[in-house]
């Protein structure tokens, strides 16, 4: 308010020696004199008037800048939020990783721009078992150490997903054939190398099994789901804890 104050005082001593210089231009021209009355009248009006006016329109002026930085920050904070939700919308809260809806949505993007890579569907064994004999806290930790795992198996670069309860997904962005089969298979090891204790003295064993196709050219996402979801179950057919690998073509095991 200080601030406000002082510039309309300053505009008011500029208007009041704006008035007098004005007088003492114009005067002459009507062969007329200033006199002391209409010096006085020529300080004090704008004094009364502009300071008060010019005090008023600053106070206004700085009401509005005010209230226009607080709807900015109001406005960033608004969309800062947005992102927050948006981005948490698209991920499992669990696992943080991408849900079944955004994993597609990547899939399908990528498929978009290019043919190359493989997609992996990786499933738990017997994870059912966990909940149901130690309960789900046991479950959630079991699926956490797995979920480390699979982050620790993929390259940089590879999308994961949780496409289901204990069903993830893995797009291997460029990967041929052999490459996605290596990454597949280093995955199902490091999840085998896991030594999860359900107490104090038992250690469960945890295995996953895991299905793989190339993306072929013009193959839709619906068609690479269906062609790794077929080797998935062939996995879990042959005894679990393996990797399928190939399409409708050829396919590719190690145990």
């Amino acid at each position: 308010m200080t601030r406000v104050i002082f510039k309309a005082f300053w505009v008011a001593i500029a208007s009041a020696a704006g008035s007098v210089l004005l007088a003492m231009m114009v005067l002459p021209f009507f062969d007329a004199t200033i006199g002391e009355l209409g010096l006085l009248m020529c300080i004090v009006c704008p004094l009364v008037i502009a300071w008060p006016a010019s005090g008023y329109m600053f106070w206004q002026n700085d009401r509005l800048r005010a209230t226009h930085n607080e709807l900015s920050r109001a406005h960033a904070q608004l969309a800062a939020a947005h992102l927050r939700l948006a981005e948490k919308a698209r991920h499992d809260d669990m696992t943080g990783m991408l849900n079944r809806e955004s994993f597609l949505g990547v899939l399908e993007r990528s498929r978009r721009k290019t043919d190359s890579g493989a997609l992996l569907i990786i499933d738990a064994d017997h994870f059912k078992s966990v909940n149901d004999r130690f309960g789900h806290l046991a479950g959630d930790e079991a699926l956490l150490q797995i979920v480390g795992a699979l982050r620790g198996g993929v390259r940089s670069g590879d999308v994961l997903g949780r496409i289901g309860g204990e069903e993830f997904g893995a797009f291997l962005v460029g990967a041929n054939e052999k490459e996605a089969f290596r990454v597949a298979e280093r995955i199902r090891q490091k999840v085998e190398m896991i030594r999860f204790r359900v107490d104090d003295e038992r250690i469960l064993p945890l295995t996953v099994s895991i299905g793989g196709t190339i993306c072929e050219p013009g193959a839709t996402v619906s068609e690479l789901m269906r062609s790794a979801d077929r080797r998935l179950y062939e996995a879990k057919n042959r005894g679990r804890n393996l990797v399928i690998f190939g399409n409708d073509k050829k396919d590719t095991q190690a145990a």
